[in-house]
């Protein structure tokens, strides 16, 4: 069976046709046009210039660059931006900022390094010390054998003290500083700790702090005649220094300390008095002060290391300038625990305080087993 298209549908049909021809052709032209606008926006930004002619050439700006510049070659035409001065672009540089801070060096205390440190849980510890053994006897076979003295014993109780600071910042600085503000803070704390302390070690007066060393009683008595707790000296020799022979002197310190103690002893003076000790001369005329044979090995003073503290006395009429011993036998450092740090934003607004704690105590632990050098005759 056939079917007839109707004319009309036809007519139609071929209208749709042309009309899609003619929507072709005059996207093909646009296209066209986009193309010549971007080859032209492209020549421009290669050459850097405005175009000098034709189309795009005119306008009062153009005209000026053409005359100006090209023409009569005034450079003044030219607009610059400068980071070196502020108003032409050097408010819009950035600043660069080390973010190590640098410092001054503070003074540190090496005590830490060679005494005994316990870590205690709470602020009542105590240490228990023998301060005589058990004697003994020699005996036939069938004699009696009378009773012995027992051991005796002393008790330990290092002053506790607590170091703390309390720094703050404004929020606007901590949000908005090149560099980590919080840890450097908390290096500072730290390092400021480390100096409170060691002077502490030294010096201490065992008053809500360690109680130094050199705070002990001290006598010139001999070990077997000296009470517990006492330290021994030797004299200089000079009342206001040294005499005409102090190696001696330095000989004679080293021999008063018991033989086991000397096995890990040290030599602790500051800086001005190892200035004057690195000059003394044995008989032979060669130097008491050895450097270090290796990198990061210590000086040696008579074969044993010599540990510089500042903390302690320069050569002075009744001063101690130099103590010997065996400080990981002689002095006992106890902590209740590491630094602690409480940020807190909240007591003194807009400040951040940070709180810093820290809780330690120190004491002599065994008087044998560290000497004194005292400037006296």
């Amino acid at each position: 069976m056939e079917y007839e298209t109707p004319v009309e549908q036809l007519d139609a049909s071929f209208d749709l046709l042309a009309r899609q021809e003619a929507a072709e052709t005059a996207l093909g032209a646009l296209r066209s046009d986009v193309e010549e606008v971007k080859s032209r926006l492209d020549r421009v930004a290669r050459t850097g210039r405005p175009a000098l002619g034709g189309e795009g050439a005119g306008g009062v700006e153009v005209k000026s660059f053409v005359d100006g510049y090209l023409r009569q070659g005034r450079e003044a035409e030219l607009k610059s931006l400068s980071g070196a001065v502020l108003a032409d672009g050097g408010y819009a540089v950035p600043r660069a900022i080390d973010e190590k801070i640098a410092g001054v060096l503070k003074k540190l205390s090496p005590l830490r390094q060679v005494a005994q440190v316990v870590q205690v849980g709470t602020a009542g510890y105590r240490k228990l010390v023998m301060t005589s053994g058990a004697a003994s006897g020699w005996v036939s076979e069938t004699a009696a054998r009378p009773e012995t003295t027992s051991p005796k014993f002393a008790e330990i109780a290092p002053p506790f003290g607590e170091l703390y600071a309390n720094p703050s910042a404004t929020q606007a600085m901590l949000d908005d500083a090149a560099f980590n503000v919080e840890a450097w803070l908390a290096s500072e704390i730290g390092g400021e700790f480390a100096r409170a302390e060691g002077a502490a070690f030294v010096n201490g007066s065992g008053t809500n702090q360690p109680k130094g060393f050199l705070q002990a009683a001290t006598s010139n008595a001999t070990d077997a005649t000296r009470s517990f707790g006492t330290l021994q000296f030797l004299a200089t020799g000079n009342a206001t220094g040294f005499d005409t022979a102090p190696e001696l002197k330095l000989i004679d310190l080293v021999h008063s300390l018991k033989s086991g103690h000397r096995q890990g002893a040290v030599f602790i003076m500051n800086t001005a008095t190892l200035a004057m000790v690195r000059k003394f001369k044995a008989a032979d005329g060669s130097f008491l002060w050895q450097p270090g044979l290796m990198e990061g090995a210590p000086a040696r003073l008579l074969g044993y290391p010599v540990i510089e503290a500042d903390d302690m006395p320069d050569v002075a009429a009744g001063a101690f300038p130099i103590a010997f011993g065996n400080f990981r036998n002689g002095y006992l450092i106890a902590e209740r625990s590491a630094t602690q740090i409480l940020r807190d934003p909240y007591t003194n607004k807009p400040y951040v305080n940070f709180y810093a704690t820290k809780r330690v105590g120190g004491q002599v632990l065994d008087s044998e087993a560290i000497k004194l050098l005292k400037v006296s005759t």
